[in-house]
């Protein structure tokens, strides 16, 4: 009798087999030139390791004595962590004996325990992660060893090198096989022995460079922060191949030219990304790593369209709004119902956030995080805008459709949108349009909810019957970054925001809506908890067939010249 096995359960099975056979694989002997560290991790994130507190996927072991590896947790994301050497190069930031020493002592374990292809590391993305992390900090790691701990190194090296060469073209899609083929490739570029490994490497590398990333230098899943990534890794992948005096393949740096552009157009002024679809603001310094290494020049102009996000810049003020559908079909698991959210950052200070992914935080801060009410935008009662499935594990086929895209650029920056998210339930088109001066001093906005269609009418009908008098419920949000002070002003009738700068910004509406300051969280990456936050909320009732609701943020007082940030009128162009 044949026998399916489900897609999953034989992945495992080949990553198995594949772990296994890579025992027979001979072993490195050396390095062939001294690595050079790429990257570089956190020092005080090193000390609290060494201490015995270690925070991985949003999860805190505190084990001081207790290798990494005995550490008992039920959550996969934190043995991936683990796994994927993330520490490594936060003890290397550190850069004492003593972190030295619990680095090497944890990998010497690892080796022990792990090398002959056993236990939970061996999948192609967290062995090429970890591949590449051990190369760039192997003199770290091999500073004082005896003969045979090196050799036992160069080996369990060798045996991720040859389980890559088998698997690498297996990784999931997106960033999981570019780190694959780029582990595979830091191999045969870095380790005596491996050197015939080199050509599949760059053949399978600029295949998905031309595959994976768009003519306009977008991913599929529209993360900005992943794609940060997959230039950090091409960019990396690159100096190796010039270090080696081997050609780059055009795809690969056409691709890089590609994605930076890209992702300054994702770049808010304070140098963090936008954090929509499961991405954050990116690690510290990384983004202005990866673009000053890519050495592409910024787009000129006030408005750009990128990965589709349009970005609104004007003096100090910089708008990311996502602009287009959610990518249900390519990264279901990730994407947010975050259609016309918007963040808004002045200067090198953050002001109008979105939550962010919850995924560090557990399973149902993972849905809370994807759900309309956790951005700066507009949802019903209860009813996101894109709908989830009943596990939370992706988008049903309901996800919000953008339409009516509208940029233009005279007198500052606008952006206007249409996106049918509540046409199939309430026959209800929602439009934001968004303005920003040309001074960046003020930003302008007007919501929309509107049935135009005789069928979208009556299915509108139909609810107002259901709902009665009360109408249908829905707000505005506008999350704030946990740094900004709010106060309710004026009588309750506007909000004063004061930024850590010194910066105030003044939010107003036209009155038909009721205006309330409320508990927000903000989910960020590296903390043990959210952290607590506030909202401002604009919170109607839909009672016709067309609800209009306008507003405005501006500016009433400057960051004081004396503390103001970097002392410019502008951000440093990168």
């Amino acid at each position: 009798m044949l026998r399916v096995f489900g897609s999953g359960r034989f992945e495992r099975l080949a990553n198995r087999y594949a772990a296994r056979a890579a025992r027979r694989v001979p072993g490195a002997t050396a390095f062939i030139a001294p690595p050079e560290p790429r990257s570089i991790g956190l020092y005080a994130r090193g000390k609290q390791i060494l201490a015995g507190n270690l925070l991985l996927a949003g999860h805190l072991a505190e084990a001081p004595g207790v290798e990494i590896w005995d550490i008992p947790s039920a959550d996969p994301a934190f043995i991936a962590e683990a796994q994927g050497y993330a520490w490594l190069e936060d003890l290397a930031a550190l850069g004492t004996a003593p972190a030295r020493r619990l680095a090497q002592d944890w990998t010497r374990s690892w080796i022990r325990r792990y090398s002959s292809g056993e236990g939970p590391g061996w999948t192609p993305d967290l062995t090429g992660r970890r591949l590449i992390r051990w190369i760039h900090h192997g003199l770290f790691l091999l500073s004082g060893e005896d003969k045979p701990a090196q050799d036992a190194f160069f080996l369990a090296l060798a045996r991720q090198t040859g389980f890559l060469a088998r698997r690498a073209h297996a990784a999931r899609p997106g960033l999981p096989r570019f780190e694959a083929l780029i582990g595979l490739l830091y191999a045969a570029l870095s380790l005596r022995g491996m050197e015939h490994h080199s050509q599949a490497a760059i053949t399978g590398l600029a295949a998905e460079c031309e595959h994976q990333i768009s003519d306009s230098g977008a991913i599929a899943n529209r993360n900005p922060e992943e794609l940060l990534e997959i230039l950090t890794l091409l960019t990396w992948a690159k100096s190796g191949l010039q270090d080696a005096d081997l050609p780059c393949p055009p795809e690969l740096s056409e691709a890089i030219d590609r994605i930076a552009p890209c992702l300054r157009a994702l770049r808010h002024a304070d140098g963090g990304l936008a954090r929509f679809h499961g991405g954050g603001t990116g690690a510290e310094g990384r983004l202005d790593q990866a673009l000053a290494a890519s050495q592409v020049q910024p787009p000129p102009g006030h408005i750009t369209l990128a990965m589709g996000f349009a970005r609104l810049s004007a003096g100090r003020s910089s708008l990311i709004l996502d602009a287009a559908d959610p990518p249900s079909q390519s990264a279901p698991r990730q994407a947010h119902a975050s259609t016309a959210a918007f963040e808004l950052t002045s200067g090198r200070r953050p002001l109008v956030v979105n939550c962010g992914s919850g995924l560090p935080f557990g399973p149902d801060w993972g849905l809370a995080g994807r759900a309309s009410q956790s951005h700066s935008t507009l949802a019903l009662s209860g009813m996101s805008s894109s709908r989830f499935s009943l596990a939370g594990s992706g988008l049903l086929d309901d996800y919000a459709r953008v339409s009516d895209l509208h940029l233009e650029s005279e007198n500052g920056a606008l952006v206007r949108l249409s996106h049918d998210g509540w046409q199939a339930s309430h026959g209800l088109i929602c439009s934001r349009e968004l303005q920003l001066s040309a001074d960046g001093r003020r930003l302008s906005g007007t919501d929309d909810l509107y049935a135009s269609t005789k069928e979208g009418q009556a299915r509108m009908q139909s609810q107002l019957e259901r709902a009665g008098t009360a109408g249908i419920a829905f707000a505005i949000r506008f999350h704030l970054h946990p740094d900004v002070d709010a106060t309710l002003d004026m009588g309750g009738s506007a909000v004063s925001i004061e930024l850590r700068s010194g910066e105030i910004w003044v939010f107003r509406h036209d009155g038909y809506a009721s205006l309330a300051l409320e508990p927000s969280v903000y989910l960020e990456k590296g903390r043990l908890k959210p952290r607590p936050a506030r909202q401002i909320v604009l919170s109607c009732q839909a009672r016709g067939f067309a609800t209009r609701i306008g507003w405005t943020l501006a500016k009433a007082q400057d960051t004081p010249l004396a503390i103001r940030d970097l002392d410019r009128d502008e951000p440093v162009p990168i």
